[in-house]
């Protein structure tokens, strides 16, 4: 019997591999002989590096770059393919909300630019193909931090450099690009995001994220205004109109900053990591995929991991099965798409913060449950075909 196990991580509680870890665990404890594959993943957000590093078998490259408030942090890459050429960039890792506390969250003043740097170090590196996820950052620059790492002259009416941050922008009256390096010109940048988000409007970066990053109503305008007003210089400048183009305004802008001076495509996280995951080889005569997520409820058709392991597993008539720590509403329409059924994983009366630390136990013993419903009408017909 083979078990395809791929969960993406418990938010706040466990990572994908440890959550596929402790799934395989559970099978194993009703049935050691199971042929089980692990291939944690995840939609593009915090822990698409780690999810593709693992099921890709690449590597991690650490280094010390500037942090979203200019103070330095340790960050990583991963770099996966054939030849480890492949660069996958977690934004959070330079410039997430992570690294500083809700007390230093300031969208005026945080920047992108060690997400450029990140990017230099795996050009210096040697690698020409990237592979970008853009979640959680704590950042409302339009991408111009970014810009600035990689040689692009952000300058003021005065012709000086303007400073870091979101509070900024307006700021710029000239792009200068003589020292822009020219290797991203050769290179293909693929950004993992569901993100929609026009650069400016009320669906724009400033307005739906800005608040979540530490901006009061008046910093959102202003934002915003600045915001319109980099938009125009970019437009100015590349004849790329961001304004209103779709997936601009994710991660605070820096959706805009690829789609206008990179080589840049955008795809949706969930079928990105499925591609690099080599996930639907895996499927090839598999009887069950166990995924799982934190919270399922109907948001979960939108794209999110569950949903889109369930999709692959469907185009081959393979059950899926759900694991999550919570359970909301609507998870109905979930099994016309391909979710074959929706287990939470919590077992009794217990407080939010002892479920979460007791995922691994939580996952293992729902696994075992449910392999111990599945595993005898499989054999049975397994059993029938010979």
């Amino acid at each position: 019997m083979k078990i395809v196990i791929a969960p993406d991580s418990f938010k706040g509680s466990i990572s994908a591999a440890d959550a596929a870890a402790a799934i395989e665990r559970g099978i194993k404890r009703y049935l050691p002989e199971a042929d089980t594959v692990k291939v944690p993943v995840a939609d593009g957000g915090e822990g698409t590096m780690d999810s593709l590093i693992h099921a890709a078998g690449g590597r991690k490259v650490d280094a010390v770059v500037t942090g979203p408030i200019g103070l330095p942090v340790e960050a990583a890459y991963g770099l996966i393919g054939q030849e480890q050429r492949v660069a996958v960039i977690e934004m959070a890792s330079a410039s997430g909300l992570c690294l500083i506390t809700a007390e230093q969250r300031n969208p005026l003043i945080a920047t992108t630019y060690g997400t450029g740097e990140l990017i230099r170090q795996a050009l210096d590196a040697g690698c020409r193909e990237f592979i970008l996820a853009l979640g959680g950052s704590a950042t409302n620059d339009g991408g111009a931090g970014m810009l600035q790492a990689l040689g692009m002259r952000l300058l003021d009416a005065s012709g000086s450099p303007v400073r870091w941050g979101g509070g900024a922008l307006s700021e710029i009256a000239a792009i200068d690009d003589s020292a822009w390096d020219p290797r991203i010109a050769e290179s293909r940048f693929l950004i993992a995001s569901d993100v929609q988000n026009p650069f400016i409007g009320p669906k724009g970066a400033s307005h739906v994220y800005g608040p979540q990053k530490g901006a009061t109503p008046d910093i959102v305008q202003e934002l915003e205004r600045n915001m319109a007003a980099w938009a125009d210089t970019i437009e100015a400048k590349t004849g790329t109109r961001v304004h209103d183009l779709p997936g601009a305004g994710a991660a605070g802008g820096i959706g805009g900053a690829f789609l206008a001076f990179f080589p840049t495509s955008i795809q949706p996280g969930i079928e990105v990591v499925i591609h690099y995951s080599g996930l639907r080889e895996h499927l090839l005569g598999t009887d069950l995929v166990i995924t799982g997520e934190g919270q399922i409820d109907f948001q979960t058709a939108f794209g999110k991991t569950p949903m889109g392991i369930a999709l692959e597993a469907k185009k081959l008539n393979i059950p899926t099965v759900a694991l999550a720590g919570s359970v909301g509403t609507g998870i109905d329409s979930l099994h016309d798409l391909g979710i074959t059924s929706v287990h939470s994983i919590v077992n009794g009366p217990m407080t939010l913060q002892e479920a979460m630390d007791r995922a691994a136990e939580l996952l293992e013993l729902t696994a075992e449950q449910i392999i111990r419903t599945y595993a005898p009408a499989i054999n049975q017909q397994h059993g029938s075909k010979e």
